[in-house]
Parts: structure tokens; C-alpha cells; sequence
């Protein structure tokens, strides 16, 4: 099985229902295409980078998905291309670290999920263990002075 991950922006001029139902119309060609989804995600609204159709946001969305051959991709991309509420989209083919790093993302281990998990865990370690006062340190002993070394030469 080969896996892709297709990401595209939806215009956010449209209603809630109008974007909803693009990502589904594409969720629907992918499943009638063979395909079988891995995931969904919907990122939400984001700056673009540049203006796009005069647009400087939109709604991101991104579906991960396996299918056996990518003979229908083309078709695929086709109405990608020719569909007004879509402004931008790119089909990716991921290798087995690219698969991998999807999958470790959803399971939390790599992300925003992550640092939360972090940051509760050194907030449970604060709780649980008392400050402890900070150790001495013991202070090593003077070097000789310059002026002994040179009265013992002469």
C-alpha cells in the first residue's frame, strides 16, 4: 500500500456548512477511488504567507490516506484544480519516515501535545518533591603569593 497526504486550503469567505461540505465532497472521491482514509485533519483558519485569489487566509486541511496504486491521482488533482472554493492543494507520496512522523503526530509523542505533556510532567515533579536548599561550596585554599615565590629565589 502506498501512502499520500493531500493538503489543500479552503476559501474562509464560505460558511461553516460550505467549507465542512468541501472537505467532505474530497473525502468521498478518495473513499469512492478505493483509497482508505488514515486520517483527517482540520488545521482551521491561517495566514497565508502571500495573497492568494486576494485572499490572505483560509482553512487548512489535511487527509492522509492509503490506497494500492495512484492511478486515479490525476483525476484527483483534476478536481482539485478545477474547484473555485479551493485555493491551493498539494498531493504528497510519503516514505516510511514521513508515515512514521504522521503517526508518532497523532500519538502525541511530537507537536504541541508533546510540550503540554512536558510541561505537566515538570509541573507534577515541582508539587511533589520540597526546594532543597542549595549545597555550600567549599571555597579552595588561597594560591601563594608571587612575592614569597621570588624572596625564596633570591
Amino acid at each position: 500500500m502506498i501512502q499520500y497526504e493531500v493538503t489543500f486550503i479552503v476559501d474562509p469567505v464560505l460558511s461553516g456548512d460550505e467549507i465542512k461540505q468541501t472537505a467532505k465532497t474530497y473525502e468521498d472521491l478518495l473513499k469512492d477511488s478505493g483509497c482508505a482514509i488514515v486520517n483527517i485533519d482540520e488545521e482551521g483558519l491561517k495566514q497565508l504567507a502571500y495573497p492568494i485569489k486576494k485572499r490572505t487566509s483560509g482553512i487548512y486541511y489535511i487527509i492522509e490516506f492509503t490506497t494500492p496504486n495512484g492511478i486515479f491521482l490525476p483525476k484527483f488533482e483534476l478536481a482539485l484544480k478545477r474547484d473555485e472554493r479551493i485555493l491551493r492543494f498539494l498531493t504528497v507520496r510519503l516514505d516510511k519516515y514521513g508515515v512514521k512522523y504522521n503517526a508518532d503526530k497523532r500519538a502525541g509523542l511530537i507537536g504541541k501535545k508533546r510540550e503540554k505533556a512536558k510541561e505537566e510532567v515538570k509541573e507534577e515533579v515541582r508539587k511533589a518533591k520540597p526546594a532543597a536548599p542549595a549545597p555550600k561550596k567549599e571555597t579552595p585554599p588561597p594560591a601563594p603569593a608571587p612575592e614569597a615565590a621570588k624572596s625564596e629565589e633570591e
